[in-house]
């Protein structure tokens, strides 16, 4: 029997692929989800993606070669820009990021398949962990003086309580905003396709005139798949752009 989902939010539930109990040892037991499942696959595809564009040594590159080179020039040129040529040494972090995201996100556009930046604990797990690291980072090359970045240059000294309290807030603000940018953008694009994909199906099969009539909406559903496809590569940008700009953050202190 085929399993139609009813709702359009149960896509995004995390439930058990394989479980292995071990009840002579309490209560143990190791669960295999389908939000672990499409993450060792997504890790397996940018693997394979670089795999498969590994020249060998040819002289003559080949198409994913060159896809991938200019991917990489691309994401060079942003961290460039956004963290100065002096820190280059963060390209590696910035590119695997990068291509991670993307690769989640576009797995997601394949029917039936689990997105895993819809779920929060990848997408604000990711956000809470560069945070920790740009502060860390922050810390480790200013020492105590990374703390003047919450007190403005110029401040009034009475002025100097409030808006460190506002300059905190917002710098704690940055652990959540970038995973639920994230978060957002994909679980509200996925959720509005699901909602439409439901409701053409129901009018593909009342009726041959509806079905027929059903093909304009229809086009334009699979507009709407090119620009989720689209939103895809966008917030793979947004989130290493905006990465970038919290790591020049704290070796600037600006």
């Amino acid at each position: 029997m085929t399993h139609f989902i009813t709702s359009p939010l149960e896509q995004f539930e995390v439930v058990p692929f394989l479980s292995v109990s071990a009840p002579i040892i309490g209560d143990f037991n190791l669960s295999l989800t389908n939000l672990g499942l499409y993450a060792i696959i997504t890790v397996f595809l940018v693997v394979g993606l670089h795999i498969m564009g590994n020249n060998s040594y040819s002289l003559v590159p080949s198409a994913w070669s060159i896809s991938l080179e200019s991917a990489y020039a691309s994401i060079h040129s942003m961290v460039r820009e956004q963290i100065g040529s002096a820190n280059e040494i963060y390209m590696p972090f910035i590119y695997s990021l990068f291509f991670f995201i993307l690769i989640a996100n576009l797995n997601g556009n394949v029917p039936y398949a689990f997105t895993i930046t819809t779920s929060v604990m990848v997408s604000i797990g990711l956000s809470v962990f560069i945070f920790i690291g740009v502060t860390i980072l922050g810390l480790y090359t200013h020492g105590l003086h990374f703390f003047a970045y919450f007190i403005p240059s110029g401040t009034p000294l009475g002025l100097v309580p409030l808006l460190v309290l506002i300059e905190l807030i917002s710098y704690f603000a940055r652990s959540l905003s970038l995973g639920i940018r994230l978060f957002a953008n994909m679980t509200a694009g996925h959720t509005l396709l699901k909602i439409l994909s439901t409701f053409l199906t129901q009018l593909f099969t009342s009726s041959i005139l509806v079905a027929v009539l059903t093909l304009i909406p229809f086009a334009i559903f699979v507009g709407l798949i090119g620009l989720e496809i689209a939103v895809s590569f966008i917030q793979a940008f947004v989130f290493t752009i905006l990465a970038c700009s919290y790591i020049k953050d704290a070796i600037e202190l600006h």
